[in-house]
């Protein structure tokens, strides 16, 4: 079989026609793929929650870096660059944050249309997770752009943070070959540089995908169990609980 005609589609086939016609499957072979995306949700599941603790860690190295700053200054020291790396760990935390968020209910939605009936509840939160879940691949398929982009042209941040040569070699293994590991490896040196954008916007891009994964994940889930996935807002869930306490008070 030859398969460069089905590899060689345009990527807007991959990105929006191929999971729009999957979730069309979803909803007609419900029972059917219910057995088989189990599994991968349970590992989709980790991988949200991996991704929310590597947030917590991009906090946890803001304050880190604020406590490294505060005792240099005590020390008559100079860090350099401390506040940029500190703003890459801000959007770091955002973004790596963005998919676990979103199954922890955590994003701001309008709900108005969700409380007249359970059928315009499905069918709402179906059109507002494919709406959701094209914009956000759109919005990823660029972010990854950006990342190619900004490392073709060499372009730097504007700040005075520098990193050392081997840390950026190390990165670019992640997305060479095995075989090309030895010549990047050479390559570098062993001073400092300034910063590469792309190095900051790798977390931007993985941040992007996994909310993109995480939509079309949650609009199969959606269309296969009939159930919204994403929890209930803390703001709506502590109303509802205040609602019911007070009406067994009154009763």
């Amino acid at each position: 079989m030859d398969w460069k005609p089905f590899l060689g589609l345009p990527l807007w086939v991959w990105l929006f026609v191929f999971p729009g016609l999957f979730a069309v499957l979803c909803l007609v072979l419900r029972q059917k793929l219910y057995g088989v995306l189990r599994p991968l949700w349970k590992v989709l599941d980790f991988i949200y929650t991996a991704s929310g603790v590597l947030a917590a860690c991009c906090m946890v190295g803001i304050l880190l870096i604020i406590v490294v700053q505060m005792v240099f200054r005590w020390l008559s020291l100079q860090f350099p660059g401390s506040t940029d790396f500190a703003g890459y760990a801000m959007a770091a935390t955002s973004f790596f944050a963005l998919a676990h968020a979103l199954n922890r209910g955590a994003h701001i939605r309008v709900s108005i249309l969700l409380n007249l009936n359970t059928f315009t509840r499905k069918w709402v939160n179906v059109f507002a997770l494919l709406v959701a879940a094209i914009t956000a691949t759109y919005f990823a398929r660029y972010a990854i752009k950006t990342n190619f982009m900004s490392e073709m042209i060499n372009d730097r941040t504007q700040g005075i943070d520098q990193v050392p040569e081997r840390v950026l070699a190390v990165v670019k293994m992640f997305g060479a070959a095995p075989s090309q590991w030895q010549s990047i490896w050479e390559a570098a040196g062993t001073g400092w540089v300034y910063t590469p954008m792309w190095l900051p916007q790798i977390p931007m891009s993985i941040g992007a995908v996994l909310l993109a994964v995480a939509l079309w994940d949650n609009l199969y889930r959606l269309l296969v169990t009939g159930e919204n996935p994403i929890s209930m807002e803390t703001v709506d869930g502590d109303i509802s609980a205040d609602n019911k306490v007070a009406t067994e008070s009154a009763s």
